[in-house]
């Protein structure tokens, strides 16, 4: 098989259209889920050397929607687990390559948006992998994930949703950036922006990082999932024909709201290429950076807890018909 490559990024980043522009290239497996064995599966189960736990990881992944979609034989799988599995990378090579052989191509794909915060993890158990950190901007992000309920701020923190959606959107991209600059050639940055604006030529650059052909037309022609149909939490704007996904933020934002965003989370917009455009300075400046500070502690922890402890896994609770 030739080298594996991770689509990542934070969530409502474009992953998604990334991801089914490589598989609508062309050579690549179509396994139209993410997988989550880093974020979710595996830290579940500790020790995949263990076979007791590789059979419980595969008694809860049968469950799974990211297996029922694969139509990998269930038999031939548990076998090739048990007898060859030794680490969560393992797990999803042999998944990915049952997948790949099936479909006569020899090469594979893979996007879960969280897996950005386990680049060192999935670095370790599989050393040929390739990482395309897809980075859009923080307000447009933010919008999205409040409007999907994402991510969840604390009850006295309730009406401010949005900024904390941008203070995660802050935290989960300055990891993956940490990350993946520690791998050197192996991983590489393109901006949703530059993407939507110029595909052509965003498509070159990538398809000569992981050496594939991704030839827009092509992709175009074969328009797999959201390449053809947007994957938006603004569906109507689909609906209306308006969809204008760059720059929303623009006509969402109330001037006092984008003032106390970009208070909150401004240095690092201005760092990822996204200049800052309030007029008035936030509100409670102090405050927001406690704020910040205080989310970004919790997160940092409870990361380190659930990848390096065995209490980690107490928060894996999501029950098979969630997956």
């Amino acid at each position: 098989m030739k080298r594996p490559v991770f689509v990542l990024g934070s969530p409502r980043s474009g992953t998604t259209l990334l991801y089914h522009m490589l598989l609508s290239a062309g050579g690549f497996a179509v396994y139209r889920s993410e997988s989550k064995v880093f974020d979710l599966i595996a830290p579940r189960f500790g020790s995949l050397r263990a076979a007791k736990n590789r059979a419980k990881m595969l008694d809860l992944w049968f469950q799974t929607r990211m297996f029922g979609v694969s139509e990998v034989d269930p038999d031939e799988f548990r076998a090739e687990i048990m007898s060859e599995c030794r680490t969560a990378g393992d797990f999803l090579r042999i998944f990915m390559e049952d997948i790949s052989r099936a479909q006569n191509v020899d090469r594979w794909a893979e996007c879960t948006p969280e897996h950005l915060l386990y680049v060192p993890w999935i670095k370790r158990d599989l050393p040929d992998a390739q990482f395309i950190h897809i980075i859009r901007d923080g307000r447009d992000v933010a919008l999205s994930l409040q409007k999907q309920g994402w991510v969840q701020p604390f009850p006295w923190d309730k009406d401010r949703g949005l900024i904390v959606a941008g203070i995660f959107w802050e935290w989960i991209v300055g990891k993956g950036r940490e990350f993946g600059r520690a791998l050197g050639a192996d991983y590489t940055e393109i901006r949703y922006e530059d993407l939507m604006a110029d595909p052509r030529s965003a498509l070159a650059r990538l398809g000569q990082f992981i050496d594939h052909d991704l030839n827009y037309d092509r992709i175009q022609q074969v328009a797999i999932g959201s390449v053809n149909e947007p994957n938006t939490s603004f569906t109507s704007e689909v609906q209306k024909g308006g969809f204008q996904p760059v720059g929303r933020w623009r006509s969402s934002f109330l001037s006092g709201d984008l003032a106390t965003f970009e208070g909150a989370i401004g240095p690092f917009l201005k760092e990822s290429g996204y200049p800052l455009e309030a007029t008035e300075k936030p509100r409670n400046a102090d405050a927001l950076k406690r704020m910040r500070a205080f989310y970004r502690a919790y997160w940092d922890s409870k990361l380190s807890i659930k990848v390096k402890t065995p209490f980690g896994r107490f928060f894996m609770t999501s029950a098979p018909s969630e997956l």
